[in-house]
């Protein structure tokens, strides 16, 4: 019984890490440089953003349709509130009207910058799903990705 159970287990784990491979393979590679990648957005208070971090940053993006979305944003935000040396930067991508992204920081009171994508941000980062989660050092260099729903731990150990 308990054999069965641990064969189960390790299947279930090969399968999941198959397909967590199979839908990141088309992102961006990890240790990729984004030197070509400077983009400035604007943001929903009316500022002003740039994409070439200073300092660890986890650039999150997502589609206020986006269920998977809603569900693990409030995750990203515990991160950004209990870790001062992570930068956190939200990008709204596949909106019609910049009231749906307004309304989705009001409800989950989101306190990071939360900037307006376009589509050639979303070629050029690779974003074929939502959520899609890059960790980009100080040197602007890819270390760690994901897509679809992490946890507030596995986020916290992508960013270390």
């Amino acid at each position: 019984m308990l054999r069965s159970i641990s064969i189960q287990i390790i299947v279930f784990f090969i399968i999941f890490q198959s397909l967590s491979w199979f839908k990141e393979s088309n992102m961006l590679a990890t240790k990729s440089k984004l030197t070509k990648h400077h983009f400035v957005l604007p943001t929903t208070v009316g500022n002003t953003i740039t994409l070439t971090p200073e300092k660890k940053t986890v650039i999150y993006f997502f589609a206020p349709w986006c269920h998977v979305c809603h569900a693990s944003i409030d995750n990203l935000q515990s991160i950004y509130q209990r870790n001062e040396e992570l930068n956190v930067i939200a990008v709204a991508l596949d909106y019609m009207d910049v009231s749906e992204i307004e309304d989705f920081v009001a409800q989950h009171q989101l306190t990071f910058p939360v900037a307006l994508g376009n589509e050639k941000v979303k070629q050029a980062y690779k974003v074929n799903g939502y959520p899609s989660y890059y960790v980009i050092n100080e040197q602007n260099t890819v270390i760690a990705k994901s897509m679809g729903y992490s946890t507030e731990l596995g986020l916290y150990l992508r960013s270390l």
